[in-house]
């Protein structure tokens, strides 16, 4: 699957070699809309937020690259640590055991109560994504997930990245496109990316060829050369969140960065990030946030098998070519 990435277009070689870190594609300079107007509620738009040019990561982080990351460092992800004493004081010793959220599909029989699809499993981590009893077999070039905030952070620094802001994420996805729904146009393919197909939580019917996570690269790039920007993963920004985009509007390279002026209405008190992009678990009938202005709100201390992340870079040289046309 990954042999389509690298027959990309040259548009990450030749003279912009030098420009970004391997792996990475150059995002030029621009300004557009952030959030899109009659969409959802969070999405509140707002007008002249500018970007310098950077890099962004050709696809999501894989297990691969994390697993050289672990290998290097020894690191521990928040998922394979018990869970704090201090944050979860009424919690039994066994029930503070290491673990992460799973998806599992609900039957279809009787009304399906909200979030029922997603359960704690002691044992699941980036290595175990679905459990305990589950491996990285044949998923070396799949996104890894079950990562929490701190644990793509500590990836990005030992990279020598960053995490992208969510401006820098949406104005990547839109791939040099202007206010168009899809990160290639107005009409919905679902075959243009991995995401759910059929009636969710209860059956995927996988016409996308996919029923869980994708290799990376195994769709078609944006018109900037970068996969996945919908679908697969959600993906870590480095943005607290608020719902609307005012703190973001008339600035150059915004970033919302301050927690205790953030909050997410449905779960008052808690500060979350921005997470962006929607995931396999995304449908027309349930989330639909697999749109470039789409968002969501995730706890940062909370990984789940359908999180991930990729990584951003500044750019080493302004010099830049025409964005990619659209392909197919």
């Amino acid at each position: 699957m990954l042999a389509v990435l690298f027959m990309r277009p040259l548009l990450a070689q030749a003279a912009t070699a030098s420009a970004c870190p391997a792996g990475m594609v150059p995002i030029p300079a621009g300004q557009f809309r952030i959030g899109a107007a009659g969409q959802l509620g969070e999405e509140r738009a707002a007008g002249g937020v500018r970007l310098s040019p950077f890099c962004l990561g050709a696809h999501e982080v894989t297990n691969r690259e994390f697993a050289a990351f672990v290998a290097a460092t020894g690191y521990r992800t928040v998922a394979e640590r018990p869970l704090s004493i201090e944050q979860f004081p009424d919690l039994a010793p066994a029930e503070r055991a290491p673990g992460s959220l799973v998806f599992r599909p609900v039957s279809g029989h009787g009304p399906i109560e909200e979030l029922s699809w997603w359960h704690w499993v002691p044992g699941a981590d980036w290595r175990h994504p679905a459990g305990p009893d589950s491996t990285l077999a044949a998923l070396d070039d799949h996104p890894v997930v079950q990562v929490a905030y701190e644990d793509a952070e500590a990836y990005a620094a030992w990279a020598g990245a960053s995490l992208p802001s969510e401006a820098q994420w949406e104005f990547a996805a839109r791939g040099g496109l202007s206010d168009q729904v899809y990160a290639w146009g107005n009409t919905w393919n679902p075959r243009r990316a991995n995401t759910w197909q059929g009636p969710f939580p209860i059956r995927n019917t996988a016409e996308d060829g996919f029923s869980g996570t994708a290799p990376v690269a195994s769709f078609t790039p944006n018109g900037y050369g970068l996969f996945d920007m919908t679908g697969n993963v959600w993906e870590w920004t480095e943005d607290w969140y608020e719902p609307g985009h005012e703190a973001q509007a008339n600035r150059a390279d915004p970033v919302v960065s301050a927690a205790v002026a953030t909050g997410d209405p449905r779960d008052p008190g808690v500060a979350k990030h921005v997470i962006k992009g929607g995931s396999f678990l995304c449908s027309p009938d349930y989330c639909s946030r697999y749109r470039p202005a789409a968002r969501e709100a995730q706890s940062p201390d909370t990984g789940t098998s359908h999180i991930g992340f990729r990584l951003a870079a500044p750019l080493a040289s302004p010099s830049l070519p025409s964005p990619l046309p659209l392909r197919g």
